[in-house]
């Protein structure tokens, strides 16, 4: 197998360095517990680096700094009180379309909005596991596109190449943890918004089984589309913070059963020798090119892969027109969205407004027709799982594009646009089963590529797992971008 050295290329000089305990959730948790550092040191250390970068980044929509710090100071007390959470102290981010009480969930839109009564229960577990939620980060309108642009709250900037984008749609918690402003957040992916994201800023990006986290005041996210999951530089960090994540509340309409064991052990342990299918292709009306840098680098992963002992095949899996069962769904749920939000649509972007026109149209047939042929997708696109046990593509297709790249374009262009460059990471959440990129190198110009492990349904471990060993093989976490922003 070509292991090609285009995608191997890792970032100039002065980029990797030698992890610091405090850069990720596990060693913050653990540094707290052993006094070596206070919440309150950590959280306004965070909020110095949020006052820092905003100006150029633009991670953040809304900054907490004042309940963030008493919220740090109770959890001193907590610790010193010999009280133990696992996060208790430690300093997170939230996307912004996910309820935090007292503040609004704008997702990108501009105008007024009612601020949330209470937390959405993925937040209550944050806050119940002893989480510091330092504010709430920016994402396009409605979580529609692939960058983290919008008219009302700017453009948020990738920290390795300020030129483009982190991604989308949960590009500002990406670019949260990328630039150590946060060393996790918690993102949403329905159609790859956490796995997008976590590849071009060289991040682990967690998509889990649809159900493991709850969605909660939404019985479900997104007719069944989206789920909440985490964004981290290590494995063990994305782990600690699924754990924390996971659980449902009875009016979820989504369940699955606990783990046998908590995700950070089996992060902690390497597989068994796996069988591992390699694949490059895209659904049926997705354009297939693969930016050739991407492709040697999801090459050279396949390589390392067989070094560690797994089998590697090339095999497809049967994605057939399970386009088709997607666009229903995720268009009527923009309409249902901005209506149950009662959103001043006038404030809107043009393209915003005609996907909402478009979701209404599907509501109905379509939308129950989509729905009945997610069990169908399931076995055609299962049965790849019945001779192999995961499946590796590219997570994107091409580098992220330059800032402003779509700006003012339509619907139709902005969508087309999407489609070419992330064709590999929605066919799985119509099907619900969990998914994670992990950083796969560099371009020649320093841009990071990601590549995604797909998994059967409730095999977040497995894929945490393997993930896990790679990272010892390839050390990505230890690697940094500048810090001149």
């Amino acid at each position: 197998m070509n292991s090609g050295s285009m995608g191997l290329k890792r970032p100039d000089t002065g980029r990797s360095r030698p992890v610091d305990p405090l850069d990720g959730l596990t060693g913050q948790a653990r540094a707290l517990v052993g006094g070596e550092v206070s919440s309150r040191e950590l959280t306004e250390r965070s909020l110095a680096r949020i006052e820092a970068t905003q100006p150029t980044l633009n991670a953040f929509r809304v900054v907490c700094a004042e309940q963030a710090l008493a919220d740090a100071d109770a959890a001193d007390r907590r610790l010193a009180a010999g009280e133990r959470a696992p996060l208790l102290g430690v300093p997170v981010a939230i996307k912004d379309d996910v309820d935090l009480a007292g503040h609004e969930t704008p997702f990108g839109c501009a105008g007024e909005h009612r601020a949330a009564e209470c937390d959405a229960e993925p937040v209550r577990r944050l806050r119940a596991a002893g989480a510091i939620v330092v504010g709430k980060t920016n994402a396009p309108e409605v979580g529609q596109w692939h960058f983290s642009e919008t008219e009302a709250f700017g453009a948020t900037r990738n920290p390795w190449q300020l030129e483009h984008t982190p991604g989308g749609s949960s590009g500002g918690a990406a670019a949260a943890v990328a630039a150590g402003i946060v060393a996790g957040a918690m993102g949403s992916d329905g159609a790859g918004s956490i796995r997008i994201p976590a590849a071009w800023t060289n991040l682990v990006g967690l998509k889990p089984q649809r159900g493991r986290v709850s969605t909660w005041p939404d019985a479900e996210a997104f007719n069944g589309l989206s789920c909440y999951g985490p964004l981290t530089r290590s494995v063990a960090d994305a782990a600690l913070l699924l754990d924390v994540l996971s659980g449902n509340v009875p009016a979820d309409r989504h369940h699955v059963p606990a783990p046998a064991e908590p995700f950070a052990t089996a992060a902690s342990r390497p597989p068994e020798r796996l069988r591992i299918a390699l694949s490059f292709a895209t659904p049926v009306g997705a354009p297939g090119k693969v930016d050739p840098e991407h492709r040697a680098a999801i090459e050279a992963l396949a390589t390392t892969f067989a070094e560690l002992g797994h089998e590697v095949e090339t095999r497809d899996p049967d994605y057939g027109l399970v386009g088709a069962a997607l666009i229903p769904r995720g268009m009527s749920a923009v309409e249902a969205w901005l209506s149950e939000r009662e959103v001043d649509r006038t404030q809107l972007e043009p393209r915003t407004r005609v996907h909402a026109r478009m979701g209404r149209l599907l509501s109905g047939a379509p939308l129950r027709a989509a729905r009945a042929a997610e069990q169908p997708f399931r076995r055609r696109m299962g049965a790849i799982f019945d001779d192999v046990d995961l499946v590796l593509t590219p997570t994107t297709a091409l580098p992220p594009p330059r800032i402003d790249h779509l700006k003012g374009r339509g619907y139709w262009a902005t969508s087309t646009a999407a489609s070419a460059t992330c064709p590999f990471a929605w066919p799985w959440n119509v099907v619900g089963w969990p998914a994670i990129s992990v950083p796969a190198g560099f371009t020649a110009s320093g841009l990071p590529i990601g590549a995604q492990l797909v998994a059967p349904a409730e095999s977040e471990a497995l894929l945490l797992s393997l993930a896990a060993q790679l990272e010892q093989a390839r050390r990505w976490h230890e690697q940094q971008p500048p810090r001149s922003h």
